[in-house]
């Protein structure tokens, strides 16, 4: 195998393992979001909580620790070939960019790469996003038959809707692909800052990242790169959630496109209404960034470290 094709497969299996450790962690948070969001106070089927921590109590004592992992399969499935894919894409892209991968690349670069990725990844995992929703979204008041699971999701939807329904919310989903190159351009450039200061300070100029960097930095560093990409992209995952909830029992939508969800959370919630569920999402995409720079970074040079044992 070629030290490039050697690369990417460890970066993929880095951001796979780093994308299921994150997940396991923080889904109750994700379940609670996923229902804030789509709560334009006009729907009667879902529960009204008062903040995170009630939605939290209330989910688990009304519908127990299932409702907290409502939707886990297709999460965990979603986000470990999400990032796996990302990271793969990614850094495919970045080789592709640079003449060499000693080279840095420029911010606008970075970028690019990081669209790039993010824009395949979402035609690859959509229908994944789309069942996990619905599950998140079932609770005891709904009035339809409730779907046993991700694979009786796939097959309702289909038989009900079409195929096309699975590319529910993938407008959004394609826009929210700013939120992964804002992620990742902020990591990146704030990643080569703090290695030139702990070198500079260390007086080691020659020093690489993985000398230099310690769990706590890349802890640091994903977390503020998060931050940075959720409060610009945010709106955007409200409407992706909003589209993606499961029609009546008459089959009518509650959204029928991503225009219609701008006009009427306008309309009814004002701006607001684009950044409902924030706190659990930064609660839960804040920790978790950490989470996922920390194991995919040490994955990476822990696969490394054995390649050049070999």
């Amino acid at each position: 195998m070629s030290s490039a094709s050697q690369w990417q497969w460890e970066t993929a299996t880095a951001g796979a393992v780093a994308g299921f450790a994150t997940v396991a962690a923080m889904h109750p948070l994700d379940v609670v979001r996923t229902r804030f969001q789509v709560h334009d106070g006009r729907v009667s089927n879902l529960p009204n909580y008062k903040n995170t921590a009630h939605a939290i109590l209330t989910i688990a004592r009304l519908e127990g620790l299932g409702g907290l992992y409502a939707g886990f399969s297709p999460a965990v499935l979603g986000s470990t070939v999400s990032w796996g894919l990302y990271f793969f894409f990614y850094g495919r892209a970045k080789q592709r960019y640079s003449k060499n991968r000693d080279e840095q690349l420029s911010p606008g670069l970075h970028l690019a790469s990081a669209a790039e990725a993010g824009a395949l990844v979402s035609l690859c995992t959509n229908p994944i996003w789309l069942v996990k929703t619905r599950l998140q979204l079932q609770t005891p008041l709904h009035q339809t038959q409730p779907y046993s699971g991700f694979y009786d999701a796939l097959r309702t939807i289909v038989r009900e809707e079409g195929w096309a329904a699975l590319y529910k919310g993938l407008l959004p989903s394609l826009f929210l692909v700013s939120h992964g190159a804002i992620q990742f351009t902020a990591y990146e450039e704030l990643r080569k800052v703090v290695v030139d200061f702990k070198s500079k300070k260390s007086r080691r100029h020659s020093g690489s990242a993985d000398s230099v960097l310690n769990s706590v930095d890349y802890a640091a560093l994903g977390a503020s790169s998060k931050v940075a990409a959720i409060l610009l992209s945010y709106p955007f995952q409200v409407m992706r959630s909003r589209l993606q909830q499961r029609p009546s029992s008459e089959g009518i939508p509650r959204y029928m496109d991503s225009w219609h969800v701008i006009r009427e959370t306008v309309r009814f919630e004002g701006v607001r209404g684009f950044y409902k569920g924030i706190t659990p999402n930064l609660l839960k995409n804040v920790p978790a960034a950490s989470i996922t720079f920390i194991v995919y970074e040490n994955v990476l040079k822990f696969l490394k470290f054995a390649r050049t044992n070999e």
